[in-house]
């Protein structure tokens, strides 16, 4: 067990969604420090920025939580910098803590680096069984990168890296872009701007047939801190609630938490992306004793209303899309 107890700690992607609920996490632990690069001083997909930040913090333990990512449509449109970018971070980060002997690297990845049909509930032992959903692939074979480097480093080195694989995550202070952001914020904020403009339709992508997973992100910062606390084997582990909901399912519901009592128009031109996601979640239980806490309506109801305190109104210009 990896106490947190006066460790130097560095968060890269800490200032963002996940990152700030992890940092606050890691907080009531009492570290002795908590690292978190900006980009403007650090750019990690540069060796001798990421070297500069190894020997700027000398870090007891790093997570890696800094990604470039963003819903179907973002995904389409950058497969070479999703690539590209989320690679170059995972590669330079671990090899620097290997070279930095640093005690723990946590690793966390994506939901969209299992194989596009994966039974389900999708067990970890299936990711390498197909190939990802192609839309998203580029980003999730970049991040799956981490599972291999982790456990080569770990057979090789002795590097002490895990691997998460956190499902889709929502809650308060997502990101609310329609060109970048995931189906819970697009959807949330078309219902609230359909009600403020008085429209009586929403635009969404796809049939709706597909499903998903969601894990809200303070229950996710708790499982990343819990795992690296207490888990130090090689084998990747789920981070999630294991329940699904259907797009169509899920829609209905923002748009009743909403208020919103308008047409739903769904875009069968546009794609639904992975038929299916749900995540067996045994083994994070089992081995660092984490399990979702907050339900799917308690979680959409408080982020419905931090968007309705904190979110000006704005034109919207794209439909709903999902990953």
């Amino acid at each position: 067990m990896e106490t947190l107890l006066d460790k130097r700690i560095v968060v890269t992607g800490g200032a963002g969604f996940l990152g700030r609920h992890v940092c606050r996490e890691l907080e009531s632990r009492s570290p002795a420090a908590i690292f978190v690069p900006r980009s403007a001083e650090y750019d990690l997909r540069d060796s001798a920025a990421v070297e500069e930040l190894f020997c700027d913090t000398r870090p007891d333990i790093v997570i890696h939580l800094a990604a470039v990512v963003g819903g179907i449509g973002a995904n389409r449109a950058n497969p070479g910098r999703y690539f590209y970018d989320n690679a170059m971070m995972g590669l330079l980060l671990i090899e620097a803590a290997r070279r930095h002997k640093t005690s723990k690297f946590v690793a966390t990845g994506t939901i969209c680096a299992y194989p596009k049909f994966t039974p389900v509930p999708f067990r970890e032992d299936e990711i390498w069984n197909g190939y990802p959903e192609e839309t998203n692939a580029p980003y999730g074979l970049a991040k799956k990168m981490l599972l291999v480097q982790s456990q080569a480093y770990r057979q090789q080195y002795g590097l002490n890296a895990i691997t998460l694989f956190p499902v889709n995550l929502f809650g308060p202070g997502d990101n609310f872009d329609l060109d970048t952001s995931h189906v819970i914020p697009a959807l949330i904020r078309k219902v609230i701007e359909a009600k403020e403009t008085k429209s009586s339709v929403i635009d969404v992508w796809g049939t709706g047939t597909a499903s998903r997973e969601f894990l809200f992100v303070r229950d996710a910062a708790r499982g990343i801190v819990l795992a690296t606390e207490q888990f130090d084997k090689s084998a990747p582990v789920n981070l999630g609630s294991g329940e699904e909901i259907t797009i169509r399912n899920l829609v209905d519901l923002i748009c009743k938490l909403g208020g919103f009592e308008g047409e739903i128009r769904w875009d069968t031109t546009k794609p639904d992306g992975q038929p299916r996601r749900c995540l067996d979640v045994t083994r994070a239980r089992k081995e660092f004793g984490f399990s979702a806490e907050t339900r799917l309506d308690e979680g959409l109801l408080e982020t419905i209303h931090w968007y309705r305190n904190n979110c000006q109104s704005r034109q919207l210009t794209s439909s709903v899309s999902y990953t």
